[in-house]
This record gives C-alpha cells, sequence and structure tokens, in this order.
C-alpha cells in the first residue's frame, strides 16, 4: 500500500506525501470521517520526518481533505 517517495526528486518529501494521502481519500481508501493514520505511523510507513509529516497533513488541512481534533487525531474532512 506505501507508495515510495523520491528524496532525491525535484518535488518536497511533504508534497510527495500530501500527494499519496490524497490520492487515497480519492480513492476511498481512506474514508470520511474516520481517522488518517498516525504521525508515527506515516513516519514509519513512508521513512520521512515528523516534520515532513506534519507538513503534508497541513497542506491537506488547508485543501480541506482533513481535520484536525485536538486530543484525537487526524480525520479526513466529512462529505459535504
Amino acid at each position: 500500500m506505501a507508495a515510495d517517495l523520491d528524496p532525491e526528486g525535484p518535488v518536497p518529501l511533504y508534497a510527495q506525501l500530501a500527494e499519496v494521502l490524497r490520492a487515497q481519500i480519492v480513492a476511498g481508501e481512506l474514508q470520511p470521517n474516520r481517522p488518517v493514520p498516525s504521525e508515527l505511523t506515516l513516519q514509519q510507513t513512508y521513512g520521512v520526518s515528523r516534520d515532513t509529516v506534519r507538513h503534508a497533513l497541513r497542506v491537506l488541512r488547508e485543501e480541506g481533505l482533513v481535520v484536525a481534533v485536538r486530543g484525537k487525531g487526524t480525520y479526513v474532512a466529512g462529505q459535504g
């Protein structure tokens, strides 16, 4: 399930990770109102730093694809 990120490529890792997660949301692999994998899980799955994960999630929040719930984590935004 984990897509390979290209640390040597021209696209920053956070943008690559955001694209992978965006594609999973669009494909329905990550369902509305359900949690996105934890920061630690994403770090381990994709071999990236905590800052990279946080930056990718921030991009998705700004796009309205995910919402942060204090004390619970990050969730895929609900439909409508």
